[in-house]
């Protein structure tokens, strides 16, 4: 973590996880044999329901919450129903099928079975995410302010 409040708002959590009913099934803790720095566990819950804090907020930490769903109509609507919407991961050896899910997503990028992005692309979540975009053409449209100035000429 980059720094001992993070690690202590991640280790919180974890603890809420738990005692909102989820399985702590991997993880969770400081990893053994690093006494010095905030360090975090890579954490993964099962058991967890969308309408648990720990699947409906951003953590910023290693924690992973598996909500299972029936279908790619109710796996949308289960990611899609956040205030949030940095960033999206999905795995799949279908890429149309991956393709036509992440059009589905409302969030500022989507991987698709891997790490990606580009430093020339635009960064920023959707909703309550970010602060608008970074990098690419719209990163640098952040700091301009349109304006329309219709002239009609007069003769």
């Amino acid at each position: 973590m980059v720094s001992q409040r993070q690690r202590e708002r991640v280790e919180g959590y974890v603890a809420l996880g738990q005692d909102e009913g989820a399985k702590l099934t991997v993880g969770g803790g400081r990893p053994p044999g690093l006494a010095t720095g905030w360090y975090v566990e890579p954490t993964v819950f099962t058991g967890v329901d969308n309408g648990m804090r720990i699947a409906r907020e951003e953590i910023f930490g290693p924690v992973v919450c598996v909500i299972p769903y029936d279908g790619d109509a109710e796996g949308l609507a289960i990611a899609n129903d956040s205030e949030y919407g940095l960033a999206g991961s999905i795995w799949s050896a279908n890429s149309q099928r991956a393709l036509g899910i992440a059009k589905g997503l409302r969030t500022g990028m989507v991987l698709v079975n891997g790490e990606g992005g580009s430093f020339d692309a635009p960064f920023g979540g959707f909703r309550h995410s970010g602060i608008g975009r970074e990098c690419g053409i719209e990163g640098l449209l952040t700091y301009t302010e349109p304006k329309q100035v219709p002239l009609i000429e007069s003769h």
